[in-house]
């Protein structure tokens, strides 16, 4: 198997549930928007770092960023029977809460290397208006020892589509922009990631202040 490509069985599960599901719902239902593609690496690894504040933001990501992006999960939903071989053929990768150990980065560098890219939300948990704060260091840490590129994205309005009190995700517009490719940190030296981490922030937030 070439290590430009993603895995076939991966793919064709991939695209057997976005084309069907994910797509309509996004651009459809929540009247989806996106900007910036052309900064989508055409091949190879990448990482997709952005903000977060809905259960939806992975599949809406992959939606717009065309390329299947794999997603770290809370290991819990690994423990469930059927629900764990369909997410880990989807490309999620278990994690623990609040921690990013040896064998997620191992497991993020090794879709990195299959031509995946590695989605990594900085906040690393949901934010309720949609902002990164207090941005974590692991996508930096994953870009230098892979040493690729970064891809900033902004989800804008998703942080309305679960409300409380609703059983059902609401039609709120959302709109996702794709900003410019980001270059790797030089070094895995704590300095270096967070000034890279720092950029990415800055970014994201900058597209979020540009609203629907």
């Amino acid at each position: 198997m070439s290590r430009s490509r993603e895995p076939l069985i991966n793919l064709v599960f991939y695209h057997a549930f976005k084309q069907p599901f994910i797509n309509p719902f996004f651009y459809f239902y929540l009247q989806g928007r996106v900007t910036g593609r052309e900064h989508i690496p055409k091949s190879g690894g990448f990482v997709v770092v952005s903000n977060h504040s809905s259960n939806f933001d992975p599949p809406l990501l992959s939606a717009a960023v065309l390329r299947p992006v794999a997603y770290m999960a809370k290991e819990e939903l690994f423990e469930v029977p059927v629900l764990k071989n369909a997410i880990r053929l989807y490309g999620a990768y278990p994690v623990k809460r609040g921690a990013v150990d040896r064998l997620t980065i191992r497991t993020a560098l090794a879709y990195l290397e299959e031509g995946w890219g590695a989605g990594i939300f900085l906040s690393g948990t949901r934010t309720s208006d949609g902002k990164v704060v207090n941005p974590q260091p692991g996508a930096a840490l994953i870009a230098a020892k892979a040493q690729v590129p970064l891809l900033p994205v902004c989800l804008w309005g998703t942080h309305r589509i679960e409300q409380q009190g609703k059983k059902f995700p609401q039609a709120t517009p959302v709109t996702i922009r794709i900003g410019e490719l980001i270059p790797p940190p030089t070094s895995t030296k704590r300095s270096e990631l967070d000034r890279v981490t720092a950029i990415c922030t800055t970014k994201i937030n900058d597209l979020h202040d540009l609203g629907r």
